[in-house]
């Protein structure tokens, strides 16, 4: 009779993402103020320099989008005060107000663009940011529909328009699956459709989201996302992904790693705000092939992992 199990391959890598000696590279020691978490933090490296969004609370749970600086991509150093946001502006404080996080940041002609979860009583939206010097910061609204999180914009155009992934979510319970979308402006957005859905992987059947901004290689485009499990009853695991996508038609999964390539092991990713979470907003791709996967640990510190574009290719061409 045939095997009902999955054949175990010993030369299979123990570890595709090895974590960072310094990490946490951040905590909320580190600002200044009545700050008490940084996690989910979008980062860039423009001009050699590393540049952090971060996503930091204070003992209020008041929310703040908070820049940070580096030279090699490990330590950071939070500016004097957070970003300036308009909350003069009657439909960011009626749209975005509540709380406003979750920040990934894509380059585009020149233009560094900030996607980010909007949260208020009409649930959760996307909002959008746009700066050209990380110093002032012009906030362009709402770009989606409720209810919907997780908005990763390309790097580039396709096929002459602008193109991100998102999550809508189903249902009370938040599941959902990582869809595209399509817009001429970055305002207007249509012609969705389900990319890859929870059933894809054995590992994330509560729901899946993007999680980096999308690298360009030969063979697709890299997109690496977080998943979610239950684990007895509801205890929520946060794992992280890697697939590929086609880089004319990014509705088509070119491949799939079958595995989780980061998985929560240690103490700061098991014990926190959320215990068992890693959550990727980032993944800077170097000169050299290596690659920096930038994570939250447990909705509390901010952490960062070390790959290698051919091991994270090869993990979505092997199976």
């Amino acid at each position: 009779m045939p095997s009902i199990f999955h054949p175990f391959d010993p030369k299979r890598p123990k570890e595709i993402v090895r974590r960072y000696e310094g990490n946490p590279i951040l905590t909320g020691a580190d600002f200044p103020g009545d700050i008490t978490w940084v996690f989910n933090s979008g980062v860039i490296k423009d001009e050699g320099r590393y540049i952090m969004v971060c996503r930091v609370e204070d003992s209020a749970l008041y929310a703040y989008m908070w820049v940070a600086d580096s030279e090699d991509g490990f330590h950071f150093t939070p500016r004097p005060m957070p970003v300036k946001v308009p909350l003069d502006d009657p439909e960011f404080k009626e749209y975005s107000f509540r709380t406003y996080y979750d920040p990934r940041v894509t380059k585009l002609d020149g233009v560094f663009y900030i996607v980010h979860a909007a949260h208020s009583k009409h649930a959760c939206r996307l909002g959008l940011f746009r700066t050209i010097d990380f110093d002032e910061f012009e906030w362009m609204g709402c770009i989606s529909e409720p209810d919907n999180r997780n908005g990763v914009l390309f790097p580039e155009k396709i096929n002459g328009e602008y193109v991100r992934l998102d999550r809508p979510n189903i249902g009370s319970g938040g599941d959902g699956d990582i869809w595209v979308s399509y817009s001429p402006d970055l305002v207007h957005w249509g012609r969705s459709k389900c990319v890859i859905g929870r059933e894809d992987f054995r590992w994330a059947w509560k729901k899946i989201g993007p999680g980096a901004v999308p690298i360009r290689t030969s063979e697709g485009w890299l997109t690496i996302f977080h998943g979610v499990r239950t684990q007895c009853a509801q205890h929520y695991v946060y794992q992280s992904g890697v697939f590929l996508l086609d880089l004319d038609d990014p509705s088509k999964v070119v491949a799939k790693a079958e595995r989780a390539i980061l998985v929560p092991q240690m103490e700061y990713e098991l014990s926190g705000q959320t215990p068992s979470v890693v959550f990727t907003n980032a993944a800077i791709l170097e000169d050299d092939g290596s690659v920096k996967i930038y994570y939250g640990a447990a909705d509390s510190v901010q952490c960062v992992g070390l790959s290698t574009l051919d091991e994270l290719l090869a993990a979505c061409r092997n199976e």
